[in-house]
């Protein structure tokens, strides 16, 4: 068995964390689906959702489940701090992460606690601990709805990835 399915025993006495992880890299390998090389994406040719644009040197085509949920941890899951987010956001934010970028993820979730509370913090694409203390009042449907914006924002100034909003949103709403 691979870590897809095992756990991370190496990371004894945080499981709740982990197991996070699991529940969610499992619901966006199922969203991702597998091979794909789209002239129009402009990550190019992708598998699981690791695309070629961001990892030039995997053989896309041949990646590993097991590999990709790695990929998934070690770049997205942990660089991106969702573990220190309030539970009922870490899933929908990994998806946002995953699809969005790091950065641009820590941007709209900025964006939507401050649409929340009356302390701003700054938009800097950066999750610390402002941002962070933040989250601690947010809904996932106003962090939803910030996402949503944002896809509506990319689709009108760059018309050649309309055709992807609605999926985009179908997406966002189930994530």
């Amino acid at each position: 068995m691979g870590v897809y399915e095992e756990g991370f025993d190496r990371h004894k006495g945080n499981e709740e964390k982990i197991m996070s992880f699991y529940q969610e890299i499992k619901k966006v390998i199922d969203r991702e689906g597998g091979y794909v090389n789209d002239p129009d994406d402009p990550g190019g040719e992708t598998k699981y959702g690791i695309s070629k644009k961001a990892y030039p040197n995997v053989d896309i085509e041949n990646l590993t489940v097991d590999d990709a949920v790695e990929l998934y941890k070690d770049d997205y899951w942990l660089p991106a701090k969702i573990e220190r987010l309030p539970i009922n956001l870490q899933g929908q934010y990994f998806d946002m992460v995953v699809n969005q970028g790091i950065a641009k993820s820590a941007k709209i979730l900025q964006r939507a606690c401050n649409g929340k509370n009356k302390e701003k913090i700054k938009v800097d694409g950066k999750v610390g601990p402002n941002t962070i203390k933040a989250t601690a009042r947010l809904e996932s449907d106003r962090l939803r709805a910030y996402r949503i914006m944002e896809y509506a924002r990319l689709a009108l100034t760059r018309p050649e990835l309309e055709k992807y909003y609605y999926g985009w949103v179908k997406r966002a709403m189930h994530a």
